[in-house]
């Protein structure tokens, strides 16, 4: 294999992957918790789209509770949006971990 070649080869598959990260912020994954009383959802870059509530969730004399709740949707969200971007990167770099890129 030669040197331009090669070149291709890698402008190609860097190419690829900034489709593939485009094609991410379009995909969504969800987070429930408490029951189902707290939904978070994040696209596939990671960014919380949207918080669904319960309204049973929503006590005044409970805020501390609600506040974690959040916490653990959005922080179980963005795990999965990694890990959603990390398969689809892995599908072009057969499984090689590229830094910066997931």
């Amino acid at each position: 294999m030669n040197m331009n070649n090669l070149m291709k080869q890698a402008q190609k598959m860097q190419k690829r992957m900034m489709e593939v990260q485009e094609e991410m912020t379009n995909r969504t994954v969800e987070a429930s918790v408490g029951g189902g009383m707290v939904t978070a959802t994040a696209n596939g870059s990671g960014e919380i789209v949207s918080i669904k509530l319960s309204p049973e969730v929503v006590d005044p004399d409970d805020i501390e509770m609600l506040e974690d709740l959040i916490v653990a949707a959005v922080s179980e969200a963005h795990h999965k949006a990694q890990e959603l971007m990390g398969d689809e990167m892995g599908k072009l770099t057969g499984g090689i971990k590229i830094p910066g890129m997931m």
